[in-house]
């Protein structure tokens, strides 16, 4: 089941856990490893704080992924929001848990409003099959634009994708990853 996740200490505990453990994993989320409980721990209340909608999916009491919308972007872009951190627990991939993810975070994008979503991707990893399994829209790749966890340099590529009310009101929606 997805929820909207608050900053409560168990949720913090969680969020921070996870991005440690992707980073310790190689995913170019915006970290080098090793990633301290301290900077990850601070990152997650600052992001929760900052305008931005973070959604995610336990495994019993276990935060095991996550994404956020972020929603508080510049005033002359209200109609726009970004998606960031699609993070899930190595034990639980491939399971479609970023995919519900996604559609979610579609979703909670469009019921606010949002009708234009960016997002960046390593260019060739995992998620971005995933980004263009889901009809985004690949812009272009930018060489050498970011760090693995380990110091070597990543392409990125991105990706938009337009939305509307319907999104949010589509029957079927998934509220689990199986």
């Amino acid at each position: 089941m997805i929820e909207r996740l608050t900053p409560s200490a168990e949720t913090i505990g969680g969020l921070v856990s996870l991005l440690i453990e992707v980073t310790a994993h190689g995913s170019s989320v915006g970290f080098m490893h090793p990633l301290s409980v301290e900077k990850a721990e601070a990152f997650w209340r600052k992001a929760m704080a900052d305008g931005r909608v973070v959604l995610g999916v336990r495994d019993g009491s276990r935060l095991v992924g996550t994404v956020s919308v972020v929603l508080g972007l510049p005033e002359n872009q209200p109609h726009r929001a970004e998606i960031q951190k699609v993070l899930v627990a190595v034990s639980h991939r491939r399971r479609g848990i970023a995919r519900v993810l996604m559609l979610a975070a579609e979703r909670e994008a469009a019921k606010r409003g949002r009708t234009l979503l960016v997002l960046d991707a390593v260019t060739g990893d995992p998620g971005s099959r995933l980004y263009e399994s889901l009809d985004w829209n690949r812009v272009g790749e930018i060489p050498d634009f970011a760090l693995y966890p380990d110091g070597r340099f990543c392409p990125t590529t991105y990706y938009w994708k337009r939305v509307d009310a319907r999104a949010a009101s589509l029957s079927g929606r998934p509220t689990s990853p199986d």
